[in-house]
């Protein structure tokens, strides 16, 4: 882990060619960002299935919905804050309603946008997503993980949220990876533990290194990825918090509603444990480079580190 550097942006934009060249009934949007959301390698080898709807995200959703009635698969991108808080209601009302097959994937997710700032920024997008009904939501640890998430979410029936990055991440897996929807990819394992943590997206390689520094200091830990965030594996949650002394989630999200809410819920309803969230605690985000922004936020493996080994000492 951490020799390797991929945009998992750059991946999904290689993969929709991939597809694209199988299934000759995928089409792709943007909103006038195709060279940063990568969508620009899909118009190149098929201009006759790409539209640019310029910055008019509502339009690019109510167009993907015509779409996907018409028996198109239909991906539809923009950065994750201008593809979901803009066109919110459009997604709501003429995708999410009719379970129509509309994937949206959204690139330059979290703070590590990094100098683009609040504006561009989004921590709240897993929670608003999320409450939508039939809306899946999968958020890809590295590079391979996006590939198989990306293929999935094509052979998969109705609307799918995916959650992209903008810098290139560690790569952790290899092509044995396997994503299933609705089940955590538990990646290091033990019957009994003193640290169960649930990460997902960016803060899945963080969250293996702070396992490492807890393992050194003699603490037994359980790492999952829990790319699948709805449906979530709620089975695997309960398996964790009946494991471990304190159950730890981590995200480049606001610590409510994406994950650790998610988390919270079934632990409050199946499996009452004691739970640190680890996230942006309820603030906008703020300009800086992505590895400034992660220190600001306690991001960091050695915030996540120090964080758990206060709970558990």
């Amino acid at each position: 882990m951490g020799e390797v550097l991929v945009a998992t942006r750059d991946v999904y934009g290689k993969t929709l060619v991939e597809i694209g060249r199988e299934n000759k009934n995928l089409v792709v949007l943007d909103a006038d960002l195709s060279e940063s959301t990568k969508t620009a390698m899909f118009a190149k080898e098929f201009p006759d299935r790409f539209f640019n709807f310029g910055i008019a995200e509502a339009n690019m959703m109510c167009f993907a919905a015509g779409l996907a009635l018409s028996g198109k698969v239909v991906f539809a991108s923009s950065f994750a804050m201008f593809a979901t808080l803009r066109p919110y209601e459009q997604i709501r009302n003429s995708i999410a309603s009719q379970n129509l097959n509309v994937k949206i994937a959204a690139t330059h997710s979290g703070v590590s946008v990094g100098e683009d700032g609040l504006s561009h920024q989004t921590v709240e997008d897993l929670a608003i997503m999320r409450v939508m009904p039939n809306m899946q939501i999968f958020v890809p640890a590295d590079g391979i993980a996006t590939a198989k998430i990306v293929k999935q979410a094509a052979l998969c029936p109705g609307p799918v949220y995916i959650r992209l990055t903008r810098p290139k991440t560690e790569v952790i897996y290899d092509e044995s990876y396997d994503f299933v929807i609705g089940k955590m990819h538990v990646i290091k394992d033990a019957p009994r533990a003193d640290v169960g943590i649930i990460a997902i997206g960016t803060m899945v390689p963080n969250a293996l290194k702070a396992a490492r520094m807890l393992e050194e200091e003699g603490y037994s830990v359980i790492v999952a990825d829990a790319a699948s965030l709805k449906p979530l594996d709620r089975e695997t949650v309960v398996r964790i918090a009946k494991s471990s002394r304190l159950v730890v989630t981590v995200e480049e999200h606001s610590i409510i509603g994406g994950l650790g809410g998610a988390v919270a819920e079934v632990l409050a309803e199946d499996f009452p444990a004691k739970l640190l969230r680890i996230g942006v605690m309820d603030v906008f985000g703020e300009s800086g480079s992505p590895s400034a922004l992660y220190k600001h936020f306690g991001l960091t493996p050695e915030d996540i580190f120090r964080k758990i080994f206060k709970q558990i000492r």
